[in-house]
């Protein structure tokens, strides 16, 4: 359970970039002089979920775990600050 909960995070991660990706092709931000780095961000977030499925498959769930932690941490860190952000209006200036 615990697996499936974090690999359906980090899908959603990597929908978000995707989404982006898509964006930016539409609009013309990503262009030939950014497409390396935008490339190499969708292959990193493919090889976690797609090296994270075969680990599991392959009966190693603890190591599919840790892998899937390397997105997962900073995901749920990064929600945990816009929601403290959302909650306590903070000022700004």
């Amino acid at each position: 359970m615990k697996f499936w909960i974090l690999w359906i995070l980090d899908a959603l991660v990597a929908l978000g970039f995707v989404y982006f990706f898509m964006v930016g092709i539409g609009d013309g931000s990503v262009s030939s002089f950014n497409i390396v780095l935008w490339l190499g961000i969708l292959g990193g977030l493919a090889a976690i979920l797609g090296g994270a499925l075969w680990l599991k498959h392959a009966k190693h769930i603890w190591p599919a775990i840790g892998l899937l932690l390397v997105l997962g941490i900073p995901a749920i860190l990064s929600l945990l600050f816009f929601l403290v952000v959302l909650i306590s209006n903070p000022r700004w200036n």
